[in-house]
């Protein structure tokens, strides 16, 4: 019955040590991914607050309604 639990123990370990370092690396890649997303982020907000605000409208002006009529009536009269 040793025999048996020994060579049990011989086929089984193999894929436990696999399983227990394939958890590992996972584990790392996530925490990885989790420092990539909080260094994203406060990039993202340091750039967003170094950011100004316009006051102006950004509706365009007359002119380039004026602009973009004429360009449109030339390649249909083309």
């Amino acid at each position: 019955m040793l025999v048996v639990l020994g060579m049990f123990v011989l086929l089984v370990l193999p894929s436990v040590i696999g399983i227990v370092h394939d958890r590992r690396i996972d584990r790392q890649i996530r925490e990885a991914q989790e420092a990539r997303k909080e260094a994203a982020n406060s990039a993202a907000a340091t750039t967003r607050s170094a950011q100004k605000s316009s006051s102006r409208s950004t509706v365009p002006s007359t002119a380039t309604w004026y602009a973009d009529g004429r360009r449109s009536k030339k390649l249909v009269n083309s």
